[in-house]
């Protein structure tokens, strides 16, 4: 990249995040101080608010880097994304945010725990919500490191690490500082942002092929190399039977997990009622479903102008072909269009992935505060504020996320949220599920089906070919290969439903009518809902 590219960019992200940093300290000097403040915003938020920083949370550097890359490289078979995380809302809207916004109060733990013993259910769910929202985060950073490094104009170990680090930092500050009603303002001037210049690219790249979709098509599969393979199922999904089972694990993951997401569960609780929580989720389902359209427009068009060997040559992965994109659509390299659009889409990429990690850390933090801090923490001793543990916990989650997030540079971040999607689905989902609509469920079925999801699926994932064994793989010199799938969704989510049933009819343990009686009925109808 040449320096006005550099500069301009760097720019714009500086500016970014300046206006972020500033209504953090602003939010920071108006706030209570208590845990519904930190946790929920006051539950201030309108229905539209909320629906922005919803779709602000949930179009992340997978939505805009990661699934564009995959369209360009594998055409069809990179619309399984788009279709996933679209589909999964219906799920959300229909089965989860209402009861959700009823039944707890900042976490998913409060809404599995309301009628069981509390302290081995919050430990269990805090601990998947914990480990969902860690590789979560990685996928983001990730995507920071990808599009810095092709920013300062190369791939250098040392830039990506030290994007990582500064990604990291600042998400710290803003969980810390801030807490939910900072994180969700910016995930609302992250969303307005994305939508814009997601809209802008989308016009472009349909004017450069004068609104005529089926030559975009005809050209994509063209330059992609693969002909009319290009726009057909099985490209990347349908060489053989393991590929196929691949397809339908990462389906399911896809249209699954998104329930059973931390960050996506705990907005609910930012808006006063349940009736708002729904009208939240109509507006998020809107604006996402028009950003995943225009991005099946940017994949194709980023395969027919850019090529995919111009792609791979940038990242082999695909992270970089939005912004690469927007270089040749502004009038290309050198030119002073192609400079100013491809730094407003890195800005946007960036800020896109600095929105996202602040929401999965406040998170993650709110778990390990209100449900493992509070349930492990030794009895008789002087017990600290929750909100202070909440800003250790950022410190220590975010830590952790860069240090994957170094070692796991090299793969797709869309690929990385499918893994995350796959944890969710197979550890939160089946005790959220059931906690909701079973009468007879217990506390060891609550216990066994978030183990029973989770154990599986971490450990699939470390037998898989993502970890060792193929030379794609974070360790490609070590060979622990014995799953064949990349995806453990296929397996982890039916064995997450299967131990929750059987932790129940083997539990000597009655369950309690009344507390289940008196759950259906605030699920149902808000009463007394925080």
């Amino acid at each position: 990249m040449t320096e006005e590219h550099q500069t301009l960019a760097l720019l714009l992200f500086s500016a970014f995040v300046a206006v972020t940093l500033g209504i953090t300290t602003w939010v920071s000097r108006n706030r209570r101080g208590s845990a519904e403040e930190f946790y929920a915003g006051g539950r201030l938020f309108s229905p539209m608010e909320n629906g922005f920083a919803i779709a602000g949370d949930y179009m992340s550097a997978a939505s805009f880097l990661g699934v564009t890359g995959l369209i360009a490289l594998f055409g069809y078979d990179g619309l399984l994304y788009v279709v996933g995380f679209l589909v999964a809302w219906l799920v959300v809207l229909f089965l989860v945010a209402e009861l959700v916004r009823n039944c707890g109060r900042f976490t998913l733990a409060d809404v599995v725990a309301a009628r069981m013993r509390e302290r081995p259910v919050r430990i269990a769910a805090g601990t998947s919500s914990v480990t969902v929202s860690v590789l979560y985060l990685v996928a983001q950073m990730v995507g920071a490191g990808s599009l810095v490094a092709l920013l300062l104009g190369g791939t250098s170990d040392a830039a990506r690490a030290w994007t990582v680090i500064g990604v990291g930092a600042l998400m710290v500050i803003y969980v810390s500082l801030g807490g939910m009603r900072a994180t969700t303002w910016i995930q609302i001037v992250k969303a307005v942002l994305l939508l814009g210049g997601t809209i802008a690219l989308t016009v472009l790249v349909l004017l450069r092929f004068h609104g005529d979709v089926d030559r975009l098509l005809l050209t994509a599969a063209e330059r992609s190399g693969h002909g009319e393979a290009f726009l057909a199922p099985g490209l990347k999904y349908g060489g053989d039977w393991t590929a196929r089972f691949d397809f339908i694990s990462l389906g399911l993951a896809l249209v699954l997990g998104t329930a059973g997401l931390p960050h996506i569960l705990s907005r609910f609780y930012t808006v006063p009622t349940a009736r708002a929580a729904r009208r939240s989720v109509v507006w998020a389902v809107g604006l996402i479903g028009g950003f995943y359209l225009m991005t099946i427009v940017l994949g194709f068009g980023a395969a027919a102008i850019l090529g995919p060997d111009a792609i791979r040559g940038s990242n082999a992965a695909g992270n970089t072909a939005v912004p690469l994109l927007a270089l040749d659509l502004g009038g290309g390299a050198g030119s002073t269009g192609g400079t100013v659009l491809f730094a407003i889409v890195a800005a946007v990429a960036f800020a896109t992935i600095l929105a996202v990690v602040a929401g999965i850390t406040l998170a993650s933090s709110a778990s390990v505060a209100h449900d493992l801090y509070a349930s492990l923490r030794r009895r008789g001793g002087k017990p600290r504020s929750e909100v202070a543990v909440a800003r250790v916990a950022a410190v220590g989650v975010g830590v952790l996320a860069i240090a994957l997030g170094l070692l796991a540079r090299d793969l797709n971040v869309a690929f990385l949220v499918g893994l995350a999607f796959a944890v969710a689905a197979s550890a939160n989902l089946p005790a959220l599920l059931y906690s909701l609509f079973w009468r007879g469920f217990t506390t060891r079925g609550a216990v066994w089906a978030v183990y029973g999801g989770l154990i599986p699926a971490v450990v699939l994932v470390v037998l898989s070919p993502v970890v060792s064994g193929s030379p794609d793989s974070l360790f490609p010199s070590v060979d622990l290969q014995y799953f064949p799938l990349q995806n453990p969704g296929l397996v982890s989510i039916p064995l997450g439903f299967l131990a929750g049933w059987l932790g129940t009819v083997t539990s000597t343990e009655v369950a309690d009518e009344a507390k289940h009686a008196e759950t259906e009925v605030r699920s149902l109808t808000g009463a007394g809902a925080a």
